[in-house]
């Protein structure tokens, strides 16, 4: 579905319930209140968090990298001055080991970084390895991968192929992934074809009929609306400049809505221009109710999609789970939230860095707190 952003105060097409005592709207109309009253929500949703996800996007660019700039500067003086505590303070052994463990693996990052002046400083703590011991790791890595897809894609790896590196595994998968796209595709047209040797019974026949049928008269009731519309908006029709500027615009909006098949779009284009009122739609038979109920099922199932659509391209972007920032205040809120720690982290290393560097005692207390992560599963990186 193409991305459009809904009026913030769109016209809600509603039948009201008649005013005859004992009489009230049938199952049909009052399913059609529902979904014009969701699809009017489901619009402002899904605007309100596109114009929340530009806010993050920009946010990001101007507040966020500026002070991920300054956190890695302030880890970058710690680095420095932690090399320099380790060579000419008077430490434990255990406090040296401290200080290596926060150069290693709480800033191993930085000269990727752009702190290439650390790089020394980090073979120094942790030389760089042999040929044997990186062959051995990328073995070891490549078996953790070689699992993952198993169990994740189905992929069987021939005990043959050389997939130790990251580039040979890449073009490994990938020739696989492609091999069961291909079997997918044929299988499915297979099952096509046997589909449509066969012969339907009388009464599948009779279910399709009626499908074709429904569809030809929803398509039916969708161009009504649109050709009314037309002929009412057509500006050739207009002498007036400035009345046809504004139908120019309203038929490219009724253009818009036609072929995206958004029949509430047409409806309320219909009430703004005063060419139905409510009697019309109170008096909408029960056959043409059905034809719009589906039409308005499928607009509220193509907003759900395009809503999720959106909530994936935040998480890419944020590299947070989808359902964790799932509307437009989530977003607002976990933005200010990770700005807020993110400024709390520099002005905590600001201060580490100004006490360590004049006051030993300082660093030795720290490091007394300090303890060293113990080995096994966890976080990968974690900078401090």
């Amino acid at each position: 579905m193409a991305k459009k952003t809904a009026a913030t105060a769109s016209q809600l097409v509603h039948i009201q319930a008649p005013g005859m005592v004992g009489s009230s709207l049938s199952k049909a109309q009052k399913e059609f209140n529902r979904l014009t009253k969701r699809i009017q929500k489901l619009e402002q949703d899904v605007a309100d968090f596109r114009a929340a996800a530009d806010r993050l996007r920009q946010r990001v660019q101007t507040e966020y990298r500026p002070l991920q700039t300054q956190h890695n500067d302030q880890r970058a003086a710690l680095v420095r001055h932690l090399d320099r505590a380790h060579d000419t303070y008077k430490l434990t052994k255990t406090e040296r080991a401290k200080i290596v463990d926060l150069i290693v693996q709480g800033c191993h990052d930085l000269p990727d970084r752009g702190y290439t002046d650390l790089q020394p400083i980090l073979d120094k703590y942790a030389p760089p390895l042999s040929e044997e011991a990186g062959a051995e790791a990328d073995l070891q890595i490549s078996e953790m991968m070689k699992q993952l897809y198993t169990q994740q894609f189905g992929i069987e790896f021939d005990p043959a192929v050389d997939v130790s590196t990251k580039e040979k595994f890449g073009v490994y998968v990938e020739q696989k992934l492609a091999e069961q796209e291909a079997e997918y595709v044929r299988q499915e047209e297979e099952q096509a074809a046997r589909r449509a040797q066969r012969k339907k019974s009388p009464k599948q026949q009779a279910a399709e009929a009626k499908k074709q049928a429904e569809e030809k008269n929803i398509t039916k009731s969708v161009r009504t609306l649109y050709m009314d519309l037309v002929k009412a908006l057509h500006p050739d029709r207009e002498p007036d400049e400035a009345e046809k500027a504004r139908k120019t615009v309203l038929l490219q909006k009724v253009t818009a809505a036609y072929e995206a098949n958004e029949l509430l779009t047409l409806l309320r284009l219909q009430l703004e221009l005063q060419h139905i009122d409510q009697s019309h739609l109170e008096n909408l038979a029960e056959d043409q109710l059905s034809y719009y109920n589906k039409l308005l099922r499928e607009q509220a199932r193509e907003l759900d999609q395009a809503m999720y659509e959106e909530q994936l391209n935040v998480s890419d972007f944020s590299g947070q789970p989808y359902y964790m920032l799932s509307t437009a205040a989530a977003l607002d809120y976990d933005y200010q939230r990770q700005k807020l720690l993110l400024e709390a982290k520099i002005r905590q290393l600001a201060a580490n860095v100004l006490a360590f560097e004049h006051d030993p005692a300082a660093l030795k207390a720290f490091l007394k707190a300090y303890r060293i992560p113990k080995a096994g599963p966890g976080a990968l990186f974690r900078p401090l």
